[in-house]
């Protein structure tokens, strides 16, 4: 055990649960009409505490076991039995890792939370959220993080798939995730309203900023050089691409908004998720200022050409980040264009496919979409019993 590797990664890992609580819960909260801000923090929280717990019972063992394939990891890391303080991971302490992708297993259902909000029943979130981390999210880490087929050594060779961070592992499959499950879905009967609290949106976005030094340095899994230069370049884009995403705002609409600047931000920083253990801070000033543009036109797109009501634009900003980052990779020759691309179709058709049939399946034994009623009148009083703000008598 290295106890300088050691003490960063405890760091890392707080960092990553700070990006979800409250970093995401804000920023999605902010974004949405005031008498559905608690449903969303809800959403969130509760996804939060579940799949913990998941994680252990059995969502580790399938990313990580050793028993299994190149598929899953098997279930001999289930309750993590045999893993003690001293079963060490590398430089780590096992318990260590296990708890750091405890938190990436978290926010990766979380962030498909933005697709769905203001009109989803409750039991749904829960239960969707659980079988789609344990069947999408725990086996695609397991094929590229895990050692599975597209690892080194894989399928692609010995190159395998780069994906330092999660460009592929969480930003392709919540994106895509939340894709589709606002086209089953279907837009909310009001979509026109302005988010009720920007400075929630701003103060969650800065809470992921933040957290993200953590989850994209810790993705090092060391105190080294490597782990301060993937926070650099992480830094480095979500400035360019906060400033590309207001300036492009500025000249397509005559003004710079909060919330725009901001989502610049998350674009930035899903755009460099991938490749920031492989770039340099001049190739971080490219993906920054391409994402912030990138993602500004695909948000555009996606709600106004195709109509789809992506309420957060989860997969605008994170889906389409996190592939662009993906192939930048490539661009920059850190990584064969076959397996990057590869990659990403394997991983883009598996997660489409198997979170249909899972919208399908728990749409069976749950509340998909709450009624007209609950809709209008806001998730918060209707479905949790309470209000974010009292009203003026």
């Amino acid at each position: 055990m290295n106890g300088a590797d050691t003490a960063w990664m405890i760091v890392a890992t707080a960092l990553v649960l700070f990006m979800s609580l409250p970093g995401l819960a804000l920023f999605y909260g902010g974004l949405v009409r005031a008498r559905n801000v608690l449903s969303v923090f809800m959403h969130v929280y509760a996804i939060a505490a579940l799949m913990s717990v998941l994680w252990l019972v059995v969502g580790y063992s399938i990313a990580f076991g050793s028993g299994g394939s190149g598929l899953w990891g098997g279930l001999d890391k289930m309750l993590l039995l045999g893993i003690d303080a001293e079963t060490l991971s590398g430089t780590l302490p096992e318990v260590l890792f296990f708890a750091f992708q405890m938190t990436f297993a978290i926010i990766t259902p979380a962030l498909i939370v933005g697709a769905y909000v203001e009109r989803i029943g409750f039991a749904f979130v829960l239960t969707f959220s659980a079988l789609w981390m344990l069947l999408v999210y725990a086996p695609v880490v397991h094929w590229i993080w895990g050692g599975g087929f597209l690892a080194d050594g894989g399928l692609f060779g010995e190159t395998g798939v780069r994906d330092f961070a999660g460009g592929i592992v969480v930003h392709e499959t919540a994106g895509l995730a939340a894709l589709v499950i606002a086209i089953v879905l279907g837009p909310r009967r009001n979509r026109t309203t302005t988010p009720h609290n920007p400075g929630f949106v701003m103060i969650g976005a800065a809470m992921l900023w933040v957290g993200w030094f953590g989850f994209n340095g810790g993705s090092q899994l060391a105190a080294d050089g490597g782990a301060a230069m993937a926070i650099s370049v992480t830094h480095i884009s979500a400035a360019t691409a906060s400033l590309s995403w207001a300036l492009w705002e500025k000249i397509k609409f005559g003004r710079a908004s909060l919330v725009g600047i901001v989502t610049g931000t998350i674009a930035g920083l899903a755009s460099i998720t991938p490749a920031s253990g492989f770039v340099g801070p001049v190739e971080a000033l490219v993906i920054g200022f391409v994402a912030g543009i990138l993602c500004q036109e695909a948000v555009i797109g996606i709600r106004t050409k195709l109509g789809i009501d992506d309420s957060l634009d989860v997969f605008a900003v994170h889906g389409v980040g996190g592939i662009f980052g993906t192939m930048m990779i490539a661009v920059f020759g850190e990584g064969a264009w076959v397996a990057q691309l590869g990659g990403l179709v394997i991983v883009g058709v598996f997660t489409v496919v198997v979170t249909y049939l899972l919208i399908k399946l728990v749409g069976l034994i749950t509340t998909l979409r709450v009624d007209v009623e609950t809709e209008t009148n806001g998730l918060d009083l209707s479905v949790h019993g309470e209000r974010a703000y009292e009203l003026n008598s």
